[in-house]
């Protein structure tokens, strides 16, 4: 078998030029019904119209006296109008009541209006004369003090978009129309190995000439952040070994992610294994950090080839694996961009495209973005101090000092 590592990189691919031919082979995940109680996170995979009316009835909005509002005009504390209290309603109960001029119902918030009522009066506003009568002492206009059937949602309504990432705010409201199942896209399973001789597991004594692994615990945490069923696992340096765990993951798992032997080394092996299995899509992408990563298929399941420094193979998850996971549920998961201006110069090569670690500062109202000085892909400490990354596209030759740019924000310790 040829050893493609051989050839080094000799031409790299352009980042949206990998995203493309990857796309290609992105199966939309299925579908599943889910209570609501489990639905914050999850992807909506369907439109969620409202086939009812929300308030589902017109209802008091104040405790007080359900009346015909025109019958109130006029009403003043020195010119009281006197209305026959003709009945009384709790909460969850309904009468068949219609007033006549100049009647009213005793009413607590929440309550059914009758059918003719259309304004309430405060308790406040009325002075009780015996048991059946009251003076009004304030008039109210048509629906004062009313929450009208369907104020807040009509039928027909549109309450999720499919593709739409529910919140809590969705599953509030998907209670209020009656709705306890949904239908969302099933959560990808994503397998992720750490490659490695040198690896150890966080927890273990520690070996002199080791490291402990980050990679497979950052990638994990990124894949359940974007709603994935996931699990990780170290792997040694070994073909056969290797081979054997990619080969049972693709039973189970919809993607595989590696990290590390990915370059073209002697044991960045990686690209052989996927080769053997099926074939590598992409091998070398024009970005920084990142360059050695690459994308294969094997079975019709993509499997995506990180490098083992740290920031490089996380940023490969954030801007390769990510968009992917977005095709597969038909979504787009949340950014939060930020402009402000740079407080230094920020250099880059046409044709590549760079992450860039940021520090944002607010000053007199405004944003300045600042460079992390300390920046190689292995340095995992560069993105626990930095708030987001600016991407310097491939045909922007950099920024200058003072030049206003556009930040994703990385942190969740950023105040506005």
């Amino acid at each position: 078998m040829k050893d493609i590592r051989t050839k080094g990189f000799e031409r790299l691919i352009r980042y949206d030029k990998a995203l493309e031919e990857t796309f290609k082979y992105v199966k939309k995940i299925g579908t599943e019904y889910i209570s609501i109680e489990n639905a914050t996170g999850r992807v909506c995979a369907e439109d969620v119209i409202s086939d009812i009316n929300l308030p589902p009835f017109s209802r008091a909005a104040m405790d007080g006296y359900a009346v015909i509002a025109e019958d109130t005009f006029g009403a003043s504390i020195t010119n009281p109008l006197i209305f026959e209290v003709i009945d009384e309603m709790s909460i969850g109960e309904y009468k068949e009541i219609v007033l006549k001029r100049y009647q009213a119902v005793k009413i607590y918030t929440g309550c059914i209006m009758p059918k003719n009522a259309t304004a309430v009066v405060k308790f406040e506003h009325t002075i009780p004369i015996d048991e059946k009568r009251i003076q009004v002492i304030k008039s109210v206009p048509p629906g004062k003090n009313v929450s009208l059937e369907g104020e807040d949602i009509r039928r027909g309504d549109l309450i999720v978009k499919k593709g739409e990432i529910i919140n809590p705010y969705h599953v509030a409201t998907l209670a209020g129309i009656g709705r306890r199942y949904l239908k969302v896209y099933k959560k990808p399973k994503v397998a992720i190995f750490s490659i490695g001789n040198e690896l150890i597991e966080a927890g273990q004594k520690y070996i002199y000439g080791k490291i402990y692994d980050i990679n497979s615990f950052a990638l994990y945490s990124l894949a359940k952040n974007f709603g994935c069923e996931a699990i990780r696992k170290i792997l040694p340096d070994n073909y056969d070994k290797i081979k054997n765990e990619l080969i049972n993951a693709l039973n189970y798992y919809d993607i595989i992610v590696t990290t590390g032997a990915t370059s073209v080394g002697k044991e960045d092996i990686m690209p052989l294994i996927v080769n053997e299995l099926g074939k590598l899509l992409v091998h070398g992408i024009s970005i920084r950090p990142g360059e050695p990563t690459g994308i294969g298929l094997i079975n019709d399941k993509l499997i995506f080839l990180l490098p083992g420094f740290p920031v490089a193979s996380i940023i490969g998850f954030l801007y390769i694996v990510r968009p992917v996971l977005e095709k597969m549920l038909d979504t787009c998961f949340p950014k939060l961009k930020i402009k402000g201006k740079l407080k230094r110069k920020v250099a880059s090569e046409l044709g590549r495209r760079d992450f860039v670690r940021v520090k944002i500062y607010k000053r007199n109202g405004e944003y300045e973005i600042e460079p992390i000085r300390l920046t190689g892909s292995g340095i995992i400490s560069s993105l626990l101090k930095a708030d987001g990354l600016l991407v310097v596209e491939e045909n922007v030759e950099g920024y200058e000092e003072n030049e206003t740019v556009e930040v994703e924000l990385i942190t969740y310790n950023f105040h506005y």
